[in-house]
């Protein structure tokens, strides 16, 4: 315990002195796109966490992580929040696709790409879905044809959030056709800036959208870069649906914990519309379902602490399910009790029409989070998993 204290001191004693002011305040450090320049602030901060080996706290120091114990990640993650110090990085690059090389990459692999996330060097994009292969994923067609050294990749993939803003993608492809669909598929990687990959944005109701379809045509990657091995990809693909369902729910400790539940601000909100008397909300209905609702956080709360002190590996396997799942159905809750508390202030589009920036943002929030229950697995079928893996239930 006196070493865990020791530690404790060290890091915010370094926090204090070397968080530049422009990185406090909230926020995450952002993944260094080469599309996108970062403020001097931020990039001062990602230079100094990089060095520190603090970007991706848990990994080996070998690939450019601090090897921290989960009591020691801990205590880093709580002394960032006492200061507003932005967090290690969190994405698709160290908390999906690099804890995934650390698993089944290559000694190559490893040491080709996971520095390159750990310096938050490029952003990527996930491409599972496609047009034809949804939920049920091992449907999927694309294909990947091997020339010499490379795979030659044609077909499409859907809902390959933020695209528009990515230098990689990992994708699922098909390499043997002709062996059942759960076989001869093979998760790799793709450099985005070939003229072989078309992003195009897919609008949503509420405004601008991270979703997109990406087209390859004739697109071009090594087999060096292929993960788990050729005709491998369902089993390397479904680890990494597990590490990323356990970002949404807070769990994932390679980087930041990007579902990680902070102080519950939804009271102070609902008080903004809705009339007090004696300390009470005047709609004892809506006083209930606010009292549910905070209940429900502070136990998913534990549940996420309880499940990252029992996990015995980087993610933890099926129970990232039921945390992903009750985090995202409580924070749509949430959502619906502010636009209830709201009222019509809550349904007007833009700020000429009345409405507050606040009641707008509110109310494209309410839009945007219905897609928490899709994302990453639907409602659906993470009630399956947890029916059958974590409760044992027949089929």
């Amino acid at each position: 315990m006196k070493e865990l204290e020791k530690f404790r001191e060290s890091t915010r004693a370094w926090l204090e002195e070397n968080c530049p002011a422009g990185a406090r305040g909230g926020g995450y450090t952002p993944i260094g796109s080469k599309t996108i320049d970062l403020e001097p602030d931020t990039r001062l901060w990602l230079d100094r966490m990089i060095e520190k080996g603090w970007t991706v706290p848990t990994w080996p120091k070998e690939y450019s992580g601090a090897e921290l114990n989960r009591d020691q990640y801990r205590v880093l993650i709580d002394e960032m929040k006492r200061i507003g110090a932005r967090p290690p990085l969190t994405g698709r690059c160290v908390n999906y696709i690099g804890p995934a090389i650390l698993e089944f990459g290559t000694d190559d692999q490893k040491a080709r790409w996971l520095p390159i996330c750990a310096r938050g060097e490029g952003a990527w994009a996930m491409g599972y879905s496609e047009p034809g292969a949804g939920s049920d994923l091992a449907s999927l067609s694309m294909k990947a044809v091997r020339e010499g050294d490379n795979y030659i990749i044609n077909g499409r993939k859907t809902w390959t959030s933020d695209a528009t803003y990515c230098d990689y993608i990992f994708v699922l492809v098909r390499t043997s056709p002709e062996k059942p669909k759960h076989d001869g598929i093979s998760l790799i990687l793709v450099d985005m800036h070939q003229e072989g990959v078309t992003v195009h944005p897919i609008p949503l109701l509420s405004g601008a959208s991270p979703f997109c379809e990406t087209v390859f045509e004739d697109a071009i990657a090594p087999v060096n870069d292929v993960i788990g091995g050729v005709d491998r990809g369902w089993t390397v693909g479904k680890r990494v649906l597990q590490f990323e369902r356990s970002t949404h729910a807070g769990i994932n400790i390679s980087g930041s914990q990007g579902g990680m539940a902070d102080e519950n601000k939804l009271p102070g909100l609902v008080t903004r519309y809705v009339g007090m008397t004696e300390g009470k909300l005047e709609d004892p209905a809506l006083r209930d379902r606010l009292t549910v609702n905070d209940m429900n956080t502070q136990a998913q709360r534990i549940t996420q602490r309880r499940a990252i002190e029992e996990m015995q590996s980087r993610a933890p396997g099926f129970t990232s399910s039921v945390v992903k799942l009750t985090n995202a159905l409580n924070i749509q809750d949430a959502d619906e009790i502010l636009q209830e508390a709201m009222g019509s202030q809550g349904f007007r589009w833009d700020t000429e029409s009345g409405a507050a920036e606040s009641e707008v943002s509110a109310l494209k929030r309410w839009l945007y989070q219905k897609s928490l229950t899709i994302a990453g697995g639907t409602k659906e079928v993470q009630l399956n998993i947890i029916a059958k893996r974590v409760l044992g239930l027949p089929d």
